[in-house]
């Protein structure tokens, strides 16, 4: 199993220990040096207040943050958990992406999701009711683009008629994309259009305020996935799907750190199929937060590497 850090850049309460360019570099060179095989970004470009007074959180742009990730790094993944391709031009979203990966040698990992806060969509001029649609053609969209060839094709709010853009992503044929979402149309949506599938841990209330299905642990994770083998058979597809999922204990909401929950977390998931987990670390500092790291690769990234 493989692990991606969450690199804590939803921490604006602490703009001086964390949301600088130093601060980054200095957490994401620590996670390659431990052993960590990616680092990631949220996103939340524009949240609407009452979210934010309810638990939600701010976050860097993902692709600004990740490139100061890739200048300090050398082999670590760069990772977007999650990228709303529904909130922006497709096109302009291939450009983000075929940039960092073509000057970072081919690390990211575009995680993208579907999104849910209504008010986000609002602000920033995109119909909420059309949001899984715009993401499929996104996706669609996003690697006609990255082939480097001429493209003509029409889309929401977009009429390419003969288009094209160099250079083509390092990553042939482009970066992994890895969906987000815990419904059944996300797993199709992963089955038919991408390399992974990045459900999430949530409770049935949560579930209703992210638009989503709720999702526990290891035995509801284990029936998706059979229902992901079933369509996958169903629609012929032979590619495995890398599958990544918070391990109990290291989620945006924990204070504390507790190896052996961790790592017996970790165990469960890979014995339903899970290759990747995803982890934030407590710490409200940038010490504190390399000093988890230091334990990570001593207690945590050794035991469930060779899951």
């Amino acid at each position: 199993m493989q692990v991606s850090y969450g690199l804590p850049t939803h921490r604006v309460d602490r703009p001086e220990e964390f949301l600088t360019g130093d601060a980054i570099g200095e957490l994401a060179r620590a996670a390659e040096v431990a052993g960590f095989d990616a680092v990631y970004t949220t996103e939340h470009p524009f949240p609407g207040d009452d979210w934010l007074a309810h638990g939600g959180h701010h976050a860097l742009d993902p692709m600004v943050a990740l490139s100061f990730a890739a200048a300090a790094t050398d082999s670590v993944r760069l990772h977007t958990n999650l990228f709303v391709p529904a909130y922006r031009n497709p096109f302009l979203a291939a450009k983000s992406v075929a940039t960092l990966d073509v000057l970072s040698g081919g690390r990211v990992i575009l995680g993208v999701g579907a999104g849910y806060l209504e008010s986000e969509f609002e602000a920033l001029g995109v119909p909420f009711a059309e949001r899984n649609d715009r993401t499929d053609d996104a996706i669609g969209a996003m690697k006609a683009a990255w082939t480097g060839e001429s493209v003509a094709m029409d889309g929401p709010g977009y009429a390419a008629t003969g288009n094209t853009a160099l250079p083509r992503p390092t990553q042939r044929p482009h970066p992994p994309i890895w969906i987000g979402g815990n419904s059944r149309r996300a797993i199709r949506r992963a089955v038919d259009l991408a390399d992974g599938w990045s459900p999430f841990p949530t409770t049935a209330k949560a579930a209703d305020r992210t638009h989503t299905a709720a999702l526990s642990g290891p035995a509801e994770l284990a029936d998706r996935l059979g229902y992901a083998r079933d369509y996958a058979a169903e629609v012929g597809r032979t590619d495995p799907l890398d599958v990544i999922f918070i391990p109990e204990g290291l989620d945006m909401i924990r204070a504390s750190y507790d190896p052996g929950v961790a790592v017996a977390s970790c165990r469960a998931l890979a014995g339903v199929g899970v290759n990747w987990a995803a982890v934030m670390l407590p710490g409200d500092s940038r010490v504190a937060q390399l000093a988890m790291i230091e334990r990570c690769a001593i207690e945590l990234i050794p035991e469930i590497h060779p899951l």
